[in-house]
């Protein structure tokens, strides 16, 4: 097998459309390559990533275009890349539909704050997911024999999170890392909808948490029945790690909280508060 001379960090566009083409994808790839993209110019191109990850995953093809290609989409910085092209893509497709607002996310797949963003993204939503009686008592993940509550799929999107209360009902969690704005609702309000028509057993509630609450989303949260706001709160501890000597003179850390590599944690959300309205 021959690598190709086109590898990078990030995937490259034009070996992907390259190698559409050479497996029968030639007019995918071109309408993926030509189709304009109305949004923030600084994520376009990711954007465009996002969608030739998906037609290369569909057909079965990713692997092979990293072992040819994309050799560093195997590790694990690589395997980031491509959640976070997938989301920008579904993003977009969300903006298109109107139901994610008209702002891009902030700082582009393949930089250091689009990558951080995504990240902190990630690990707010994980944690929730596995703390969800923070927000609520009693509130649990909604949980099927194929899937779980958490990025819950639904038509032209996905859910946070899906939990269900103590009353047995359901609740979908909206996340906004940033600054929770009005035309959340929309978003919200359209999964609660697919809920109630999909799995019944409603009416559903709604909740968004978000770092800040504009003021505007307050207002508008207050003719909605059903949807609560809350604003997360993050909290930093850093432990010291202690060193010893092994054999053979090499300095190794010693174990904390069961693993070295766990020892400094990104921020996690330690109370949620309801914003006052």
């Amino acid at each position: 097998m021959m690598v190709q001379a086109d590898q990078t960090e990030a995937l490259s566009l034009r070996a992907a459309y390259r190698f559409a083409a050479e497996h029968g994808l030639e007019r995918e790839a071109e309408e993926i390559r030509t189709t304009p993209i109305d949004w923030d110019l600084k994520i376009k191109s990711s954007v465009r990533r996002g969608y030739m990850c998906d037609l290369l995953e569909k057909h079965g093809l990713l692997n092979l275009f990293r072992d040819e290609h994309w050799s560093f989409g195997k590790t694990l910085g690589g395997e980031q890349k491509r959640k976070r092209y997938l989301s920008l893509k579904e993003r977009y497709e969300d903006f298109l539909a109107g139901r994610g607002g008209d702002e891009a996310p902030e700082g582009d797949a393949d930089s250091d704050a689009g990558e951080q963003q995504f990240a902190v993204e990630a690990d707010l939503r994980d944690f929730l997911a596995s703390h969800l009686p923070i927000i609520e008592p009693g509130l649990r993940l909604h949980q099927q024999p194929d899937r779980t509550g958490v990025e819950y799929p639904v038509d032209d999107g996905r859910i946070d999170i899906l939990a269900v209360d103590k009353a047995g009902r359901f609740v979908v969690v909206e996340l906004k890392v940033s600054r929770g704005r009005n035309r959340t609702i929309g978003q919200l309000l359209y999964y609660m909808g697919w809920v109630d028509a999909h799995l019944g057993n409603g009416p559903c509630r709604g909740m968004i948490v978000a770092r800040e609450i504009a003021n505007d989303l307050a207002v508008a949260a207050q003719r909605v029945p059903g949807v609560s706001l809350y604003r997360y709160r993050l909290s930093v501890s850093v432990e010291p790690v202690s060193t010893q000597t092994a054999k053979g003179g090499r300095s190794v850390a010693s174990r904390c909280n069961g693993s070295a590599a766990w020892c400094a944690l990104p921020a996690r959300p330690t109370r949620l508060r309801p914003p006052a309205v």
